[in-house]
């Protein structure tokens, strides 16, 4: 129960940033002046009929943003219960810091009328939030924990562990250039594709113009480093599924997020197109830490445990039922 109400959590996040994407494509960051009140009204009890224009945007934002951080705190009270694996509790922890902070930039977002910074610091946060849900829905799984128990189960290839490492960082790198091309209005600076101004390299220069460049030029060495990861898994890793269905997944969210990037450009970056863009960015990189995280697994394992029953009770606890037994104590610092 436990892993699924995680993936459910992961999944919200996900919504959340589509959602966002929504509010930025439209420009309707501030089609709802005040906060956390919406026009006066405490959000919950805003009248349905008056969300017209930007208000839908950026109220059911609103909406979603909290019912995720709802989530989340009953995902971190219940890893509090239930988890043995103190460094899976202190994930939770750390996922609702970051989803209350994510909250309070949204509102300075609203009360400071947008500055760049603060835009482009919650956004790359929602990223960092959406990494933490879906790590914990991952290490929560069965197929995660199973493999404690299962002697070769992990890979231990410390070329892959620095290559997607390297990759996931470039990844998450990327999506921070395209969030400040967004919030900086350098969406368009350079409007067409795939030549820039007719040209391979743009003929003239401004600070917009400097900005795309990068987010492009970043595509490019995100692509490659995809390319690598996944040649690499494929090659020496074929025989493991649990690596081989990411690498998989990841090639196909690679093409899908250029196709949208070069849409979105051709598009005059129509809002559904941008903000299909942005989600599958955020995709790329979750999709990339998994592998990431896979590829490290044999280094989370737990000591050897003689009866082969002690691990697998710690870790089905958590399946008791919603907040499950007290926390365990001593025994839940195991890895």
């Amino acid at each position: 129960m436990l892993h699924l109400f995680a993936a459910l959590v992961a999944a919200s996040t996900g919504i959340l940033i589509f959602a966002g994407g929504l509010v930025t494509s439209t420009e309707s960051g501030l089609s709802v002046p005040d906060w956390p009140n919406t026009y006066g009204y405490f959000m919950f009890f805003f009248p349905l009929e008056k969300m017209v224009g930007g208000i839908r945007f950026e109220h059911t934002h609103r909406l979603i943003a909290s019912t995720v951080g709802f989530l989340i705190l009953v995902l971190a009270a219940w890893l509090w219960r239930a988890e043995p694996r103190a460094w899976v509790r202190r994930l939770g922890y750390v996922a609702l810091a970051a989803v209350i902070t994510q909250g309070i930039l949204g509102g300075i977002t609203v009360l400071w009328y947008l500055p760049d910074p603060i835009s482009i610091a919650h956004a790359s946060l929602a990223q960092i939030v959406f990494c933490l849900t879906m790590t914990i829905a991952l290490v929560t799984s069965g197929g995660w924990t199973r493999a404690y128990a299962t002697r070769g189960a992990a890979p231990d290839d410390a070329v892959l562990q620095r290559v997607a490492m390297v990759t996931t960082g470039l990844i998450y790198l990327q999506i921070v250039v395209g969030a400040t091309m967004r919030h900086t209005g350098a969406g368009l600076a350079i409007p067409d594709f795939p030549l820039m101004f007719g040209q391979l390299i743009p003929p003239h220069w401004d600070a917009k113009i400097a900005i795309h460049f990068a987010h492009r030029l970043g595509a490019l060495l995100v692509s490659l480093a995809i390319l690598a990861t996944t040649g690499h898994v494929l090659y020496h890793h074929r025989s493991r599924p649990e690596l081989r269905r990411p690498s998989m997944l990841l090639l196909i969210l690679l093409a899908a997020q250029v196709t949208l990037g070069a849409m979105t450009v051709l598009s005059h970056k129509q809002f559904i197109i941008n903000s299909l863009h942005v989600v599958t960015g955020a995709s790329v990189l979750v999709t990339s830490l998994v592998l990431t995280l896979r590829a490290h697994r044999a280094r989370f394992a737990l000591p050897a445990d003689p009866e082969g029953s002690a691990l697998r009770t710690s870790l089905d606890m958590r399946r008791a039922g919603p907040f499950g037994p007290a926390n365990p104590g001593p025994a839940g610092d195991h890895a």
